[in-house]
């Protein structure tokens, strides 16, 4: 696939002097990856790298069915989506098109997928998808409560392939929505394209999730703010929000790909003449191109969806009764009650209040003390 993928944009060829952009994009992008490494390496040599059980609640036929398929074509899709974004491209042009950057970042921008959960659990996957737990405990920082199968599982077999060439897919469509909205409209301002493209990601992502994904099982909203939310108070509820976060992601996505200069380059690769050529200057591009995609997903779901997690509504009976939406976490056969707002916020370090209203500490911890005030004589 031949360079540049998306429309006619502005060219932003560097000038004289300019500063190297894309340099200080590449090292943000080179500890990015490095922490994933030593993240992903302490999960799969750790104690959380077990198989979260989806409990004695068994899913519908139709789930079943559903998520087979969906997990089956996306690896349909591996050896297709390979050859025509990275290995033929290659052998035509002996280097990485960006499409192919882009396939690699967005399969590792899948990283970030269970961080929504970091300070709040508000979001689950279905523990019937084959899993191995999931790394959030070994991220720095990680706040919610979780145990060795007892956590949210990621659907590795389903998601990685599917942040790869599912995310890459549609932001290959979405800029051919926008060389289209150009054609039809050629002077429509650059900002009013990006805000058409945001408010169609929103309709699709409501099409994609609220009428298909959700229904279908694979995963659920339970701590959604019900108020802000269609379907409220199933296990299939939407929130509003998750529209508006995802679809702000995939605008980002589809900018990056569609404003390129005169010879294909993101507005992140500026200065990338200065860096040698070869492996120095593709490795280099990658790593800009890598922070970037990350960055989109960091700034525009991760932010806002801390920021929501912390005023979840109680959990719908229809999410609690399902132990393969809620079991791992909470819930029957456990202690634990699953997140309410009207019980604290536990963290994975603190106590928490039982099923049965009491106050239980973590092991070998005491109830701290009160200090007394220092008081003249």
């Amino acid at each position: 696939m031949s360079e540049p993928p998306g429309g006619k944009a502005p060219s932003v060829t560097e000038p004289d002097g300019s500063t190297h952009r894309v340099t200080l994009w590449a090292a943000a992008g080179g500890a990015v990856l490095l922490l994933q490494l030593y993240v992903l390496i302490q999960w799969v040599t750790g104690p959380y790298f077990v198989r979260v059980p989806s409990g004695p609640s068994d899913p519908p036929a139709y789930m079943k069915v559903f998520l087979t398929a969906n997990m089956i074509a996306m690896w349909i899709l591996v050896p297709i989506g390979l050859w025509f974004f990275v290995i033929r491209p290659w052998r035509r042009e002996r280097r990485i098109t960006l499409d192919g950057m882009l396939l690699v970042s967005m399969g590792l921008m899948f990283f970030q997928d269970p961080l929504l959960n970091y300070f709040n659990t508000w979001c689950t996957y279905n523990a019937w998808l084959f899993n191995r737990g999931s790394w959030s405990s070994h991220v720095p920082g990680w706040v919610s409560p979780e145990e060795p199968g007892h956590q949210v599982p990621e659907p590795i077999l389903t998601n990685a392939p599917g942040y790869a060439f599912g995310v890459l897919l549609l932001t290959i469509a979405g800029c051919w929505i926008m060389r289209r909205i150009k054609a039809r409209w050629p002077h429509m301002s650059n900002l009013r394209l990006i805000g058409v493209t945001y408010l169609i990601a929103i309709a699709f992502d409501f099409v994609m999730e609220a009428c298909i994904i959700l229904p279908f099982g694979m995963y659920s909203y339970p701590g959604a703010i019900q108020s802000l939310s269609v379907n409220a108070g199933t296990y299939y509820q939407w929130p509003v929000y998750e529209g508006l976060m995802w679809g702000g992601v995939q605008a980002a996505l589809c900018c990056l790909r569609y404003f390129t200069d005169d010879r294909g380059r993101t507005v992140v690769e500026r200065g990338l003449d200065r860096v040698r050529a070869g492996a120095a200057r593709q490795l280099t591009r990658f790593l800009a191109i890598f922070a970037a995609v990350s960055a989109s997903f960091f700034v525009f779901y991760l932010i806002p969806a801390w920021g929501v997690s912390m005023h979840a509504d109680p959990w719908p009976a229809d999410v609690q009764k399902r132990s393969y939406f809620s079991g791992p976490v909470c819930g029957e056969g456990s202690d634990r009650p699953c997140p309410d707002p009207s019980l604290p916020i536990p963290t994975r370090h603190s106590g928490y209040v039982n099923t049965d209203g009491e106050f239980v500490l973590p092991p070998g911890v005491e109830q701290p003390k009160t200090i007394p005030f220092e008081r003249g004589e």
